[in-house]
């Protein structure tokens, strides 16, 4: 499916090793122009991980991202982010100059990224190194989509109608295009070719940096772990070329959308919008889709998160057009039959399913019968008035236990904004005094010492960095996914102390 890695370690979690693992998202990486990328601070951070200790490093997708900048709302979930290829490679390579590159209309402030001034100024690079590169690389660039084009020449195709369309969604595009007319599609097709090949280009440029990354990692003993959304966003390369597999009516739009019902934290729910699946006919596939869109994570990454893993047992549909969550109904997913399915398809693969939320009993089931690790996340272990599953006393070895992950507030964040009587407990439970810092270095103490194979913490928090760092906070759009650390902020003094805990703990 993808750009073939020769370097495919065993998965941490298939041998039972013991193992610590960092959360960050190559976003989230320093550079010279605005936002993380797949060049020589991806590889710094690499030796930084051995350098500590630290076995894994967890990203969020790698997808091309929309409205919102969400990486779990891609336009592709084959294709990789352009924002992520490096310029400063493309430089070495002849395939841009210095003076192309204009870092004031790339970086604001050097601590999040600015989407928008990636989005209007980047592409202008990236096509300059298309136009240089494009009859010097033709040869592998051919070899490269031949290989790829189950996917890339749709996802090349659609990219090319939101160019030709100005952004708009697919379901508001030309009606011959829209609904991928045989006819209407091959004179776009045609005319189009040059947008496409440059959209192909790019998507070489990306597997090729991400590759080479990836065998650097695996070479210093570093497990990549990769993340994939049960959904894929409505305005998708997937979902124009697959219509089948969604539910969609005549026109191409939902007929029920995914999200949660109210709880707690929300009283309207959460209304994602993602189409749901035909279930029926992925099975009647063998989900063949399904497969392979697995298959390529696993060529990109060596442990795959599955998110919303309840959704194969039950899941929320909400009728299209809703503006909130709360008429919905659950109905039945694909269940163990999708997981026997993968086993006969692809062999054991290492995967850890994320089973947070309120969840049934149908799901533990499912959950235990799958035979995938689920998570732990401490920041939902300190309740003072009732019995916590998440308490590290209740852990278990097949597990993946988290300081807190991507949609959590800091750890820090957590402890500002914690009741007394939470700070009081978690003090009482950790053995230390209730303040903010020492309660979230003992709650990272906590996740190392957990008796779970796999313990992962978010770079934010061996950092003592508050909720201006968060990553995302869930059902809120035009503040997330932006923040990124300095240069400079890894010291040796940080990376002693992380190894002391590996040793001390056996990780």
């Amino acid at each position: 499916m993808t750009v073939k890695v020769k370097v495919k370690p065993a998965g941490p979690i298939r041998d039972k090793e013991r193992r610590a693992g960092i959360l960050l998202h190559i976003t989230s990486l320093p550079s010279n122009h605005g936002i993380g990328t797949l060049g020589k601070e991806a590889y710094r951070f690499v030796d930084f991980l051995k350098r500590s200790g630290i076995a894994c490093w967890q990203l969020l997708p790698l997808g091309p991202t929309g409205f919102g900048d969400s990486p779990y709302q891609s336009f592709s979930t084959f294709a990789g982010n352009p924002y992520l290829i490096d310029l400063d490679l493309l430089v070495e390579e002849g395939l841009l100059r210095e003076e192309d590159i204009d870092d004031s209309l790339l970086v604001g402030d050097p601590r999040f990224v600015d989407f928008k001034a990636q989005f209007d100024h980047r592409f202008a690079l990236l096509r300059r190194a298309y136009e240089r590169g494009r009859e010097a690389y033709a040869g592998e660039v051919a070899a490269f989509q031949k290989e790829n084009s189950r996917w890339l020449d749709d996802y090349a195709l659609f990219m090319a109608g939101k160019k030709k369309f100005h952004n708009a969604p697919w379901q508001m595009w030309e009606q011959g295009v829209k609904l991928r007319e045989p006819a209407s599609l091959e004179a776009f097709r045609q005319e189009m070719k040059d947008e496409t090949d440059f959209v192909v280009f790019t998507q070489y440029l990306f597997y090729k940096q991400y590759k080479d990354l990836k065998i650097y990692a695996n070479r210093q003993g570093i497990f990549l772990i990769g993340d994939i959304p049960i959904y894929v966003a409505q305005d998708s390369a997937d979902v124009w070329s697959h219509p089948e597999l969604f539910l969609l009516d005549e026109q191409r739009n939902p007929i029920l959308c995914a999200g949660v019902p109210p709880d707690l934290f929300s009283a309207d729910g959460q209304l994602w919008g993602n189409p749901l699946y035909r279930w029926k006919v992925h099975k009647e596939s063998g989900y063949r889709w399904w497969m392979e869109r697995i298959r390529a994570v696993f060529e990109r990454c060596d442990i795959v998160r599955i998110d919303h893993f309840r959704a194969f047992h039950d899941y929320w549909a909400v009728p299209y057009g809703n503006k909130t969550a709360r008429c919905g109904r659950w109905m039945r997913g694909p269940g163990i039959g999708f997981f026997e399915a993968l086993r006969r398809t692809l062999g054991e693969k290492p995967i850890i399913a994320e089973d947070l939320g309120a969840l049934s009993a149908g799901v533990g089931e499912l959950l235990a019968a799958s035979g995938f690790p689920g998570m732990k996340v401490l920041q939902f272990a300190f309740s003072p008035e009732e019995r916590s599953a998440y308490l590290p006393h209740h852990h278990k070895k097949n597990a993946v236990v988290y300081t807190g992950t991507h949609d959590n507030e800091t750890l820090c964040g957590f402890f500002i904004h914690a009741p007394d009587k939470v700070k009081a407990f978690a003090g009482a439970y950790l053995g230390c005094e209730p303040q903010v810092e020492v309660l979230t270095w003992e709650t990272v103490r906590a996740c190392f010492a957990s008796v779970a194979d796999l313990a992962v913490i978010q770079l934010q928090d061996v950092l003592l960095l508050g909720d201006w760092a968060r990553m995302n906070e869930p059902s809120t759009v035009g503040k997330n996914w932006q923040w990124r650390m300095n240069k400079g902020i890894l010291t040796d003094e940080l990376s002693e102390h992380l190894r002391a805990l590996c040793k001390i703990y056996e990780r």
